[in-house]
Parts: structure tokens; sequence; C-alpha cells
């Protein structure tokens, strides 16, 4: 990867790519970065069991159960996502 100073980098997941479970017991998420729209380079990001569940938990509450059932039948939901939609306050 180049060092060009204040250069915008943008990182999002390789669509084809589902995430998998390395033989140390990390889960991990193909990325790829580019710079300037520009393809530079991809790299995995790894995360242990503990910060895969932290990360879980952080987006079923970000995405709110009405996303999901625009997705997903309540059936096929996994447990965090299934009882309809939340009463938090925004």
């Amino acid at each position: 990867m180049s060092t060009t100073p204040n250069t915008p980098v943008q990182v999002s997941r390789v669509p084809s790519k589902p995430v998998r479970r390395e033989g140390d017991g990390t889960l991990a998420i193909d990325l790829w970065l580019r710079r300037d729209g520009v393809f530079d380079t991809d790299v995995a990001l790894h995360l242990t069991p503990a910060e895969a569940e932290l990360l879980h938990a952080q987006l079923c509450y970000a995405l709110d159960d009405e996303t999901a059932a625009l997705i997903t039948p309540e059936a096929k939901r996994p447990e965090c996502r299934k009882g309809g939609a939340t009463t938090r306050g925004h």
C-alpha cells in the first residue's frame, strides 16, 4: 500500500467472500481498501469470538428490529432479532 499522506482511504467488505473461522479461532472478514476510489489492496479483519459477539450485538442494536423484518422472516432471524419492533427512544 502506498504511503501518500492525506489520501482518503475507503474500506468495504469483499461481497463475494463470507465471514470465516480461521484455524486460530478468530473470525475473518475480507475487506477491500481503495485510495481515491482506486483499488489498492485487500486485507482481512480478524476478530476474536468475544469481539465478534460484541460487533453482532452492536449491529443488532443499530439495525433495529424493523429493518430485520423487511429482510428476513421472523422464523429465520437470529434470536436477538426476534420479537418485533423495539421501543427504545431515538
